[in-house]
């Protein structure tokens, strides 16, 4: 009778660009992977000396390695956790890479890593992750912060001191609140004079042109980053179809959105002026005619 073996267990690592996600999503991640796989062999957190000292506690509790970067430029801790993995995918031969960041600048790595054999799963931030980003993995999971999970609860007694001297304050205050609305209910104040106005109740002319500058300069903004989005894609004015990761390297580069932003929030902000390609999961923008 033949023995029935359990299969191997997986050899799981976790890389995380700790500049990129909070604390808060880390910790997510690392809970869902464990609960995916059963264990979690390498962990590592790739960031500047300052991200590293304000989590410590949390690395230590999580037990993750932290990997300071002395950053020599802006893309310096994506560049050492991208070599790292390819060191890790060479000596250790791990079944799943795990990464934790929203920035789409992973994906020659994540393809590197899946043709050498490698099952290489994302995990980012809802809000800071973009759909371009998603498809180049083999799984991406979106992780929402929770707000103020972090945060440790006041300690009751530190509270109660808060509230007693709130309540102090308060009370040698009304006093002098009282004798204050006396006699300002004994003098009253004049009425002041109301603004001039035209004839048939039109509001003067400053008034109605200080309404009108908040729109006009709404408009004139508006206007402006439509132009500046043109001016950083002109194929799109020639009538020419322009994929999503172009796009949004070029808006980076511009200026136009943020390291981790997504071009289809861009775009989407003039929907009778841009068309996204598939309308499902778009990869592609043109100018609409």
């Amino acid at each position: 009778m033949n023995e029935v073996t359990n299969p191997p267990a997986r050899h799981v690592a976790l890389l995380i660009d700790a500049d990129n996600v909070s604390i808060d999503v880390v910790e997510q991640a690392v809970a869902q992977l464990l609960a995916e796989h059963g264990a979690l062999h390498v962990r590592r957190a790739y960031g500047t000396a300052e991200h590293v000292a304000k989590h410590q506690a949390a690395f230590k509790r999580l037990g993750i390695r932290p990997m300071v970067n002395l950053a020599a430029g802006k893309n310096s801790t994506d560049i050492a956790l991208a070599v790292d993995a390819i060191d890790l995918m060479i000596a250790e031969r791990p079944d799943v890479i795990a990464i934790a960041s929203s920035d789409s600048d992973f994906a020659p790595l994540v393809t590197r890593l899946r043709e050498k054999g490698c099952r290489v799963v994302g995990l980012g931030q809802a809000g800071k992750t973009g759909d371009e980003t998603q498809a180049v993995y083999d799984a991406f999971n979106v992780l929402t912060h929770r707000k103020g999970a972090a945060k440790a609860p006041a300690k009751p007694k530190a509270a109660a001191r808060a509230t007693a001297k709130t309540a102090t304050r308060a009370a040698k205050a009304a006093p002098a609140k009282a004798a204050a609305d006396t006699a300002a209910a004994a003098n009253p104040a004049p009425e002041q004079p109301q603004p001039a106005r035209k004839r048939g109740g039109g509001r003067t002319r400053s008034a109605a042109d200080a309404a009108a500058k908040p729109a006009a300069a709404g408009k004139t903004d508006a206007d402006e980053r439509l132009a500046r989005i043109l001016a950083a894609l002109p194929e799109l004015d020639r009538g020419e179809t322009v994929e999503l990761r172009v796009a949004a390297e070029r808006l980076r580069d511009a200026g136009l959105i943020g390291r981790s932003g997504s071009s289809t929030k861009a775009f989407g902000g003039f929907p009778g002026r841009f068309e996204l390609l598939p309308a499902k999961n778009p990869n592609k923008v043109r100018l609409r005619g």
